[in-house]
């Protein structure tokens, strides 16, 4: 096993369900009837590996399922299909994500902290230092639903950078606060990469990444378009960009409609045949290379639909649920309730004294 990477996903996708209603929603999960759902897949089978101590860009334009890849490998959201090994705690910095926004700003350190794993007199320790870091004053004991997006991600991001993770996702934190705020959280990252962190950064920012990515990966609506070196990938974008904008507003905005039509037709059956397809290419037996596929596919996803067994059981405990109710409101005994069913409907009457 290849035990020099510290992220690794394989075929990994994201399928949304565009439920139009909370009932289909409810009919889709419990699996009862049909329920005809659009679905979007925010990713087409994406394989990539950030190795140790790497610092690795993801760009793209928006829609391309950058801050998806960010979320799954932070663990937020699960993947669809595929694998993902993340070797050590994450740490992602979004603006306001991991917040309670209930909660004032020291006491989401806190509670960040202590997610961490960190003691309370760790997380004490440093308080002071993420105080100073995110520089929001008074700030600090009030509600973060009060806090404007720049103090949440100058806040998310000093708790981030000083509960010391292994690694570091970084996903468009520093589009927002001034220039003094993006300077020290630059000399961060850089303090970072000197220490061998491992740092993912996302950004819309090509300058940033040009700075401060060892490679980058490039995210073209759902499909990871290339990888590589940091400036030969940058280039290639820029080109891509360029030509973009050259063309009619008619124009780009068919490119985007044809490429949003593409993630809803993309066939998960497939995309698994073509997996099987390379593989037996490679010489390996095809049903061999089935049982890989699946494996690779399957291995880690929960079912988000309830099985025929499940729905049973589920059936069996609600119905469980509603017999010992309807005992405790009949003051009948459970004993005489089993033998006289009939009695439930019947409540016992209390002589008043």
């Amino acid at each position: 096993m290849d035990n020099t990477y510290k992220i690794k996903l394989e075929n990994v996708t994201k399928e949304y369900d565009l439920f139009k209603s909370k009932s289909d929603k409810l009919k889709n999960f419990f699996n009862i009837g049909k329920v005809d759902v659009p679905h979007f897949w925010s990713l087409k089978g994406v394989s990539l590996t950030i190795k140790k101590g790497e610092t690795f860009g993801i760009i793209g334009v928006n829609g391309s399922g950058k801050s998806t890849i960010s979320n799954i490998i932070s663990g937020i959201i699960p993947q669809t299909t595929g694998m993902v090994d993340v070797k050590g705690d994450t740490s992602i910095i979004a603006i306001g994500a991991g917040l309670k926004r209930n909660l004032t700003g020291a006491e989401n350190i806190r509670l960040k902290g202590l997610m961490q794993g960190l003691t309370i007199k760790e997380i004490d320790e440093v308080r002071d230092s993420i105080i100073d870091f995110a520089d929001i004053g008074t700030f600090i004991d009030q509600p973060v639903k009060d806090y404007s997006s720049g103090m949440r991600s100058r806040l998310g991001f000093a708790i981030a950078v000083h509960i010391n993770p292994d690694i570091m996702i970084i996903d468009e934190a520093l589009s927002v606060g001034d220039d003094t705020f993006y300077q020290k959280c630059v000399d961060k990252i850089m303090e970072f990469k000197e220490q061998g962190k491992t740092i993912l950064f996302v950004s819309h920012s090509l300058n940033q990444v040009k700075m401060i990515c060892d490679r980058v990966a490039w995210m073209h609506f759902g499909e990871l378009r290339e990888i590589g070196e940091t400036e030969e990938v940058i280039e290639h974008y820029r080109k891509f960009s360029s030509d973009f904008k050259k063309k009619t507003a008619k124009e780009r905005k068919k490119y985007q409609q044809d490429k949003k039509k593409e993630q809803i037709k993309f066939n998960i059956d497939e995309y698994r045949k073509s997996l099987i397809e390379d593989e037996v290419k490679k010489g390996i037996d095809k049903n061999q290379a089935e049982k890989d596929v699946q494996e690779r596919m399957y291995h880690q996803i929960t079912p988000d639909k309830m099985s025929l067994t499940t729905r049973i059981v589920t059936g069996i405990a609600i119905l469980g649920l509603a017999f010992f109710a309807l005992v405790n409101i009949s003051g009948h005994s459970v004993t005489n309730s089993l033998e006289h069913p009939t009695t439930l409907m019947h409540p016992v009457q209390h002589k008043v004294r």
